[in-house]
Formats: structure tokens, C-alpha cells, sequence
């Protein structure tokens, strides 16, 4: 079982470029091709939240011919900068995107199962698990016990060491940490809204963070200064289940030519 995880996407109207100079829907479009060349191909993608840069309609019909180019079927949570209204408009025939409230839900993936958690705060940066979304989260591990679990949600719970933005990461990770402890069976909890790769231990399971298609935060660590962002090139994680573990690799995106001998 392969799945790919994109995130950060943040796609903009057709022909804008964010802050004036990132093609962000290009981004994200090298990504889209590097996936559908992947051999084996993923069994399926998450769109780990920040779909666009502004939960715009006009940014949502931008975005959808993008994903839509997917040979996998694939997956969308909300982050930050998401509309849930415009998302599940833009998504209406993704029929396991809830049709109101939290954009919570949960899929059987071959042999395991993806929980999708809604992190998001309207008009604010930071996340949070509230009591009732906690509530449906321990409600559909017990229901899936038996199965190695993946929890997909846009901020992380856990801090990545950048000063600035981990005042933006998923409040209530206490709550969340007395859930995930009762459940062994959850493998990882994997995350976006960092714009980079990073793992951490928690609550007896590993959360990692992806990085984005459209551009990374620089690695300052400790800085809280004002904000940077550096021009690396766009990424994404590939998740593989194998001898009852998941495998984590991050793969840039773009094509690099083909595997050459060494020598």
C-alpha cells in the first residue's frame, strides 16, 4: 500500500502568482506528474490542507483540474487558508467529505484506515481539537481497533523548532495525546502547514510533517524574528505499509531524468 501525501498546495487564481512571483499551481503541478510517474504507482493521495491561498471560489476552480490529473484517487482536508463552505462546493462529488460542520472523515485504505482530523480555526492561523471533534476521533478509533490506523490533520501537534510558527501549530495537544495513547493501533499522524519535513515522537506514535508544492520555510531554528521562506524546490512524503510498519520517504518533485547505473 503506497500513499502520497501532497500539502501546502496553496494554488492561486489562474494566472496569479503568489506574493507576485510564486507559480504555486506549478508547483503543484510538477508534483501531480512526478506522482503519476511513480512506479508502483500510490494507491491514493492526501491533500493534507491549504489547498489554496485564500478559500477563494475562483482559487478552488484553479485547483480542481490540477488534482483532477491524478491517477490515484486522492483525498482533501482543510487547513488555514481553506473555506470549508467553498471546499466542499468546489469537492461536492467527493462523497466522503462531510456536507456541513467539521470536514472530519474516515476511509478504509487497503489494509488500513485514514482518519482525516479538521483543524481548523476560521480566521486564524493556529488549529485546535475542540472537545466534539475529540469525541468523534476516539468514537472512530474504537470503531477501527483492529486496523493500523493513519491520522491525517493540516496543523501538527507537536512543535518543529521554528519559533514563529509553532505558535501556530494544533492547540489541545494534551487532549489529543489522552486520545491517541488509548489506541496503539495509530501508526502516524501525518500533518502539514510547516512547509517542511520533520518527525517527531508523540503519544506513543510518530507525527511527521510534509513538506509543500509551493515553497518551504526556511530552517531557522529558534528564530522569531520575521518570517522567511526559502526557494527549495516543491515535495511531497510517499507512505508505504510494509512489514506491519509505514515507511516514510520524501520525494522532490520534478523529473531528474531516469535511474542511471553507477559507474
Amino acid at each position: 500500500m503506497l500513499i502520497a501525501q501532497l500539502s501546502d498546495t496553496h494554488v492561486c487564481a489562474e494566472g496569479v502568482r503568489l506574493y507576485g512571483r510564486i507559480d504555486t499551481n506549478a508547483g503543484l503541478l510538477r508534483a501531480v506528474e512526478t506522482i503519476n510517474r511513480l512506479r508502483p504507482l500510490p494507491d491514493a493521495v492526501v491533500v493534507s490542507g491549504d489547498l489554496v491561498n485564500a478559500g477563494e471560489p475562483a482559487q478552488y476552480a484553479a485547483l480542481r483540474p490540477i488534482l483532477d490529473r491524478l491517477t490515484p484517487p486522492y483525498y482533501v482536508l482543510p487547513g488555514n487558508h481553506d473555506s470549508r463552505e467553498n471546499l466542499t462546493a468546489a469537492f461536492a462529488d467527493h462523497a466522503y467529505l462531510p456536507k456541513t460542520g467539521f470536514l472530519n472523515y474516515a476511509i478504509e485504505l487497503g489494509p488500513l484506515t485514514l482518519i482525516a482530523l479538521d483543524t481548523v480555526v476560521p480566521g486564524e492561523d493556529g488549529g485546535t481539537l475542540c472537545a466534539e471533534r475529540l469525541s468523534w476521533l476516539q468514537a472512530e478509533l474504537e470503531q477501527h481497533h483492529d486496523r493500523p490506523v493513519i491520522v491525517a490533520m493540516h496543523h501538527p501537534p507537536v512543535p518543529i523548532g521554528v519559533d514563529w510558527l509553532d505558535r501556530t501549530r494544533c492547540a489541545n495537544a494534551e487532549g489529543l495525546a489522552e486520545v491517541i495513547e488509548r489506541h496503539p493501533e495509530v501508526e502516524r499522524i501525518i500533518c502539514g502547514h510547516v512547509h517542511r519535513a520533520a518527525q517527531m515522537r508523540f503519544a506513543g506514535t510518530v507525527v511527521a510533517t510534509s513538506p509543500s508544492t509551493a515553497y518551504q520555510v526556511a530552517l531557522e531554528l529558534g528564530h522569531d524574528g520575521e518570517p522567511h521562506l526559502i526557494h527549495e524546490p516543491p515535495a511531497f512524503l510517499l507512505h508505504r505499509w510494509q512489514e506491519n510498519a509505514l515507511l516514510t520517504h520524501i520525494v522532490p518533485a520534478g523529473n531528474y531524468g531516469p535511474a542511471q547505473p553507477y559507474g
